[in-house]
């Protein structure tokens, strides 16, 4: 089966999940690594026009929360920051197959895919105290570590949620302690899986014209096959 083109349309966020062939808990310095992996992620994003409202590194994910200005920008930092592990660990292939990804609805998606990117540690890998782990976004979202960081852009949906910083960080902080229902999260990773779009129908219309591919699994099964005139007399 042939692979489908990369999803992408204007001014429209999106989830990305790249797997590991490697885990950084392989490398002399699994720290100083993710330390280095965010550093260029710092500069790529800067170079191709994204803009980067949320991550997540651990041992063998590297997750993001962007929106790019163009439709090579976000396959353009993945495939950098893809060279420059292989240069660093010096073992082949840096990621498990293709980078997975979704587009999301304003609005509506945004928040809650932030929750669930920025909750990994705990929900996969059963870490206590996600909001202190380094190499996430969450501790500068609930103001519980890490001060300002100049190349985090906040998506309109965090910055509607309060009027200062301060305001943000606590209501954001209540959103994300308050979680995900199953559905929401069931949601997620099955537009995840599947690389499709993201949100209410209406959405997912208005993507129709602006994606660079089809937004939605098509329906199964064989076409409706059409009656000829001649036997509906």
């Amino acid at each position: 089966m042939a692979r489908l083109p990369r999803l992408y349309a204007p001014h429209t966020a999106q989830l990305v999940h790249a797997k590991l062939v490697h885990s950084f808990d392989a490398a002399p310095d699994a720290g100083q690594l993710m330390n280095q992996v965010l550093a260029w992620l710092a500069d790529l994003v800067r170079m191709h026009n994204v803009a980067l409202h949320g991550w997540t590194l651990v041992d063998d994910s590297i997750l993001l929360l962007a929106t790019p200005e163009n439709e090579q920008g976000i396959s353009r930092v993945m495939q950098s920051l893809g060279r420059n592990l292989a240069a660093s660990l010096r073992s082949g292939p840096v990621f498990l197959g293709r980078y997975h990804s979704t587009l999301l609805e304003p609005g509506q998606w945004v928040l809650p895919v932030m929750v669930w990117l920025e909750s990994f540690t705990s929900r996969e890998k059963g870490m206590d105290a996600p909001e202190l782990w380094p190499w996430s976004s969450v501790g500068i979202h609930t103001g519980a570590g890490l001060g300002a960081v100049p190349w985090l852009t906040d998506h309109e949906d965090y910055w509607l949620t309060g009027n200062t910083p301060f305001d943000r960080q606590v209501r954001y902080r209540e959103i994300f302690h308050h979680g995900l229902s199953m559905n929401e999260s069931a949601r997620i990773a099955t537009a995840l899986a599947g690389q499709w779009a993201l949100g209410s129908e209406a959405f997912l219309q208005s993507l129709s014209s602006s994606a660079s591919r089809r937004v939605s699994p098509g329906k199964r099964g064989r076409p409706r096959k059409i009656q000829p005139e001649s036997d509906m007399k």
